[in-house]
């Protein structure tokens, strides 16, 4: 799927799914399969087993019970969030000689560049 334009720390809106409507960060972006995880969004509970050693008092490792977990959406069921006028939009692009910036479709303002991070 190329082109993606939605990158990882956007702010994103769901559009269909049982989570219509919701907002949040991306978390993150699987381009080549066309899912992206966003922070609050398709929660699944999860049993889990405790595992591990017993220590010395007979106390396991990791504790068992259900958990919440985040699962990847399809990156068609969501729409980027301008910053300027807060409502979800497509994406046009503004080219300034050799640089490629996102620009929102409703208020031609431009998205801020994700931070990269230095690891």
């Amino acid at each position: 799927m190329p082109g993606v334009n939605i990158k990882k720390d956007d702010t994103v809106r769901v559009m269909t799914g049982k989570d219509r409507g919701k907002q949040g960060r991306v978390i993150h972006v699987q381009p080549r399969e066309g899912r992206i995880m966003v922070d609050g969004v398709g929660r699944a509970k999860k049993a889990t087993r405790a595992t591990g050693a017993r220590g010395k008092k007979g106390q396991q490792l990791s504790q068992g019970g259900i958990i919440d977990t985040e699962l990847f959406i399809d990156i068609s069921n969501v729409q980027l969030v301008c910053p300027n006028c807060g409502e979800p939009t497509r994406v046009g692009y503004r080219i300034d000689g050799d640089d490629k910036f996102r620009v929102c479709r409703k208020c031609e303002v431009d998205f801020p560049k994700p931070a990269r991070s230095s690891s």
